[in-house]
């Protein structure tokens, strides 16, 4: 039996919510915002310029942006920050179509949208461990969260205790801690899939819904500028809409408890959390930082999680920009673009029809694959969690598509010398590699920040660590059942397990649930880096070493993600083949 640490309405809320909109609102103002400046501030030239310079811009903030409002939501948390983020992003909207020019107007306006984008999107990588399921037959004291949002316990019956027979007893005996340890690391890396192929469906709402919105009001009688502000007005509201059902929805998060915007200025934060002890001197905002960055070389699970969000990022620009661009430089190449100019970036859909339809063909096709694979990798993830092989699959796909598409002759499957059907799996390829890394990397940092495989060290050994826990070994008592039978008269018949909800200080020492706005926000950060390298550098090779440049880039992401990837796992292999050693010599 499974059971969800949050209620369904927190889970809707945040799949249906959070997740889902965390991407459409950015992918429409990306393939919108061109008809701002053409069409409601009336600028017909440079207007790719001005395009870039405000999406530069948008990076930049965001790479301060993320891991400061990672750090908030451990303060104030997750569901505060994320009804704040989609709060700025309906009124930004609104603010985008009063601009009268686009320096500074239209660029603060960019500032504030992308202010709370980086809020939503750090958000779905914060939310994702408290939404853990966890497996209610192997931990029957877990609370579970019952349809009304209450908690449930379920205890055994004073005759089965007293009816123990040796079969049960072994059965029912507790783990080191004094209870099973929940799995919840297969439940938390399918719950990942989930959240990758509701995002997609985010950009399907982008692409379907929001953008026919111009046209289908000026099919109604508006003229084109007021279309265009209408449409701004709409997705606004919905985005407040987002925010407000953010609000009600995420209510009483699991591990949330305490976390209130007092909690900025009082001595004592997080009071009461179940993750966080009271009486722990609270982080300064600086600490929080570092003390996620420094997971990244103590707990392998968070760093190759990083690691892996740094390429799915990068990837999510060479799909977007570079295949397109690839494919616009071959048919300017080839002369079956001679009427377009290069410098009017705008007269490429008109002039060169032919290109746009190939990129958003192949651009279309990895995204398709990329949504179905979503709760494939997610379902993956968790079934070989060992050595993150969906992961390796994942990067090796990315080292092959990459590789392929930058050797390409001919992108157009339909050319006479160079033309091949192939490019449409090159394009899945790359599709599986994108989704596989944002997925992998989500459910790493989600069994990194609860801890499920162990973290630092890994649990189930009985042996004496460094911190004093006890262990058995030569002439050591074995830590004793709560159903053992009392050595003195004193002592009670049946010794009472731990309250599941206190978790022991070992236990708590452990986890980094009180840290995991902050990981989010390192995670975004290490993201943002990947697609400002691509963008900058790959730009650059582009022009000066060929359009396989940023393909070559990208493939060398890969191939470094698999490296590490398969470094961890001989590490863990070899931590293995230690930990047996010692259990049969002690």
């Amino acid at each position: 039996m499974l059971g969800f640490t949050a209620t369904r309405t927190q889970v809707c809320a945040y799949l249906f919510g959070v997740a889902l909109f965390s991407i459409s609102f950015l992918v429409f103002l990306n393939s919108s915002i061109s008809f701002v400046i053409t069409q409601r501030i009336g600028q017909s030239r440079n207007v790719g310029d001005a395009v870039g310079t405000l999406g530069f811009a948008d990076e930049l903030l965001a790479l301060v942006a993320c891991p400061a409002w990672g750090l908030l939501s451990d303060r104030i948390g997750v569901r505060s920050v994320a009804v704040l983020g989609y709060s700025i992003v309906g009124l930004s909207l609104f603010v985008f179509v009063q601009a009268k020019n686009v320096y500074p107007q239209l660029l603060l306006a960019r500032l504030l949208f992308s202010l709370g984008a980086t809020a939503t999107a750090t958000m779905v990588t914060a939310i994702l461990p408290t939404m853990t399921i966890v497996n209610v037959a192997r931990d029957p004291r877990s609370p579970v969260r019952g349809a009304n949002g209450t908690s449930h316990t379920m205890a055994a019956s004073i005759s089965s205790e007293l009816t123990i027979t040796p079969d049960r007893f072994r059965s029912r005996s507790p783990a080191v801690d004094g209870r099973p340890k929940p799995d919840t690391g297969a439940s938390t890396s399918q719950l990942a899939g989930l959240v990758g192929m509701f995002t997609g469906c985010g950009a399907l709402v982008a692409l379907l819904v929001f953008l026919p919105l111009p046209t289908r009001f000026q099919r109604a009688g508006t003229s084109p500028a007021a279309a265009v502000a209408d449409a701004f007005y709409v997705v606004g509201a919905i985005a407040l809409l987002v925010a407000l059902g953010c609000y009600f929805g995420l209510q009483s998060l699991p591990g949330e408890q305490g976390k209130k915007w007092r909690s900025l200025i009082s001595a004592k934060s997080n009071k009461g959390s179940e993750t966080t002890p009271s009486d722990r001197a609270p982080l300064s905002f600086l600490n929080l930082f570092l003390e996620s960055v420094r997971l990244a070389f103590r707990s392998r699970n968070i760093g190759l999680g990083y690691l892996g969000g740094f390429v799915a990022r990068a990837s999510s620009v060479g799909i977007s920009l570079f295949i397109p661009l690839f494919c616009n430089a071959y048919f300017l190449r080839t002369g079956k673009c001679e009427a377009a100019d290069p410098s009017d970036p705008t007269n490429f859909k008109q002039a060169c029809r032919d290109a746009y339809i190939l990129a958003s063909i192949l651009t279309g096709t990895s995204q398709i694959f990329a949504l179905v694979c979503a709760p494939i990798f997610g379902y993956l993830s968790g079934r070989f969690r060992r050595f993150n092989v969906p992961l390796m699959v994942a990067a090796l796909s990315g080292v092959a598509g990459y590789t392929a598409f930058g050797s390409l002759r001919s992108p157009d499957w339909k050319a006479k010398n160079h033309g091949s059907g192939a490019v449409f799996f090159i394009a899945a390829l790359i599709g599986i590699s994108q989704i596989g890394a944002i997925v992998c990397s989500l459910a790493l940092l989600g069994r990194g920040i609860n801890n499920d495989e162990g973290g630092e060290t890994e649990p189930g050994s009985e042996e004496r660590s460094a911190n004093g826990t006890s262990h058995p070994s030569a002439g050591a008592t074995p830590p004793r059942s709560p159903l053992a039978t009392p050595t003195t008269e004193e002592e009670p018949l049946l010794i009472r397990s731990q309250d599941p909800s206190r978790p022991s200080s070992s236990a708590g020492a452990k986890s980094h649930n009180h840290l995991k706005g902050s990981i989010a926000g390192t995670y975004s950060l290490l993201g943002g880096f990947g697609i400002l390298l691509l963008t900058k550098a790959g730009g650059a090779l582009f022009d000066t070493s060929g359009p396989g440049a940023p393909f070559f880039m990208m493939a060398s992401f890969n191939a470094l993600l698999f490296v590490v990837g398969l470094g961890v796992g001989v590490w863990e292999l070899i931590q293995g083949w230690r930990e047996q050693e010692r259990r049969r010599l002690s």
